[in-house]
């Protein structure tokens, strides 16, 4: 019998992310059920992806229950815009069904300990997709430290960049609006919290941070025009602004698409949803979140991470190292080799022993997204983990919950200008991995 999925949120995520490989890949066991969303073209964009999938019934933002009672799933795949996720796994775990929710697993703190409390009440259990984690350098950096390679981690170094393309493109869209996406430190930034935190096995207990809105928003030095609600397809300064002209040609715009929209633009070129556009003017006054950060976290097995993201640089990537008792990892990533204005080299590890010579250690590297982990990920989300692994790999809500907070404790201490503990975003609640309050 087939496991049966049904979808909060049709995002351009749900559709490649998860319809997609349900629908093809792993059709044989698993299928579609249920589709819900606040927006009807959303349905008429997923059954034009899927015409074979017409059949699924569609279902709108207050008709979860009614979904449930009509479909049956087994399980409920959360996709939809940040700010919605609490709510959909809430109702799913009262009814004690298992959860697959897109990062950030919600946006807030409170959240989180909503979440944990529904998840300990319930037969039914939250998984994570944190898809970083099955990057194959990824993991081999987790068997290194587990190995005893460097002894016990002492301090990481972590700098993430992304591009003039990537990074813009969340400007461009809801994800500009704090109460909707928590703001990018929640939003992106969870990823890069959840990896630190998986690595070393340690829980974040404290955080410092400074960050400010450097390159978007009015105040932007690239802005031609300090004018609200213009839209990159229809503006009128398109060549006069660095960030649009740097990507796209004069003569057709829109020419390369956002990373996490892909292709939804139909061929008549309109946007498939309703009053929405996924390219306003990364200029706007009403952008309320911050583009560049530095932070420090202490966690509860004496580590420390000094921790750093730009949302506007000329490449993308990360350098990171990790310093421990006995050595240290150092590794340079560069993202989508195709936006990389120089030569760059496969990715390796290069391994110091703290008395002895460097080693470089190469990984063999897997083609999918998110450095070769998707493919992996789906395999363990669709099939069931590999037990061959020597470690937990897939995300629960206690890994969601402690990856939230500290980006939330991240733009915390940025307004207040305080050290800002993980016990205060939680409320003096600490969980242990399996989700228990201790």
């Amino acid at each position: 019998m087939k496991k049966r999925y049904a979808i909060c949120g049709v995002s351009g995520r749900a559709l490649g992310m998860f319809a997609k490989p349900i629908a093809t890949t792993f059709s044989q066991s698993c299928e579609i059920v249920g589709v819900l969303d606040r927006d009807a073209k959303r349905f008429e964009l997923f059954e034009t992806r899927f015409p074979d999938h017409t059949h699924v019934k569609k279902y709108g933002e207050s008709e979860f229950d009614r979904m449930v009672e009509e479909t049956k799933p087994d399980v409920i795949i959360v996709a939809g815009r940040d700010d919605s996720h609490a709510k959909y796994i809430i109702a799913a775990l009262r009814r004690d069904l298992d959860v697959i929710t897109e990062k950030p697993m919600v946006t807030t703190g409170e959240d989180c300990r909503r979440v944990l409390d529904a998840e300990r009440a319930s037969k039914g259990k939250v998984t994570v997709t944190f898809n970083y984690r099955y990057a194959p350098i990824h993991t081999k950096i987790k068997e290194l430290i587990m190995e005893g390679k460097i002894g016990r981690v002492t301090s990481i170094d972590l700098n993430w960049y992304l591009d003039t393309h990537h990074g813009s493109s969340y400007f461009k869209r809801w994800n500009r609006l704090r109460e909707l996406s928590g703001g990018l430190s929640i939003h992106k930034s969870t990823h890069h919290f959840d990896l630190v935190n998986w690595w070393i096995d340690q829980k974040p207990v404290e955080v410092f941070a400074y960050g400010a809105l450097n390159y978007y928003g009015p105040e932007g030095e690239f802005n031609p025009s300090k004018e609200d609600g213009r839209h990159c397809e229809t503006c009128k300064y398109t060549e006069d602004c660095a960030y649009y002209s740097r990507w796209n040609s004069r003569k057709e715009k829109i020419q390369v698409p956002d990373d996490h929209l892909g292709s939804l633009v139909g061929e008549d070129k309109t946007y498939p949803y309703t009053n929405y556009r996924p390219d306003q003017c990364i200029f706007d006054s009403e952008i309320n979140i911050e583009d560049t950060y530095s932070a420090t976290v202490k966690y509860d097995g004496g580590a420390l991470l000094s921790y750093s993201v730009n949302f506007s640089l000329p490449y993308e990537g990360y350098r990171l190292a990790i310093n421990g008792t006995k050595g240290r990892l150092e590794t340079v990533e560069y993202h989508t080799q195709s936006r990389i204005p120089f030569p760059t080299s496969k990715q390796t590890i290069e391994y110091f022993p703290l008395f002895g010579s460097k080693d470089t250690i190469h990984v063999i590297h897997r083609e999918g997204g998110h450095g070769g982990g998707d493919p992996l990920l789906l395999e363990d989300l669709f099939i069931g983990e590999d037990r061959r692994r020597q470690y937990n790999i897939l995300s629960g809500a206690i890994d969601g919950a402690y990856s939230v907070s500290t980006g939330e404790a991240v733009w915390k201490s940025v307004k207040e200008h305080r050290p800002i503990t993980i016990d205060e975003i939680l409320k003096q609640q600490k969980y242990s991995s399996s989700g228990e309050m201790n």
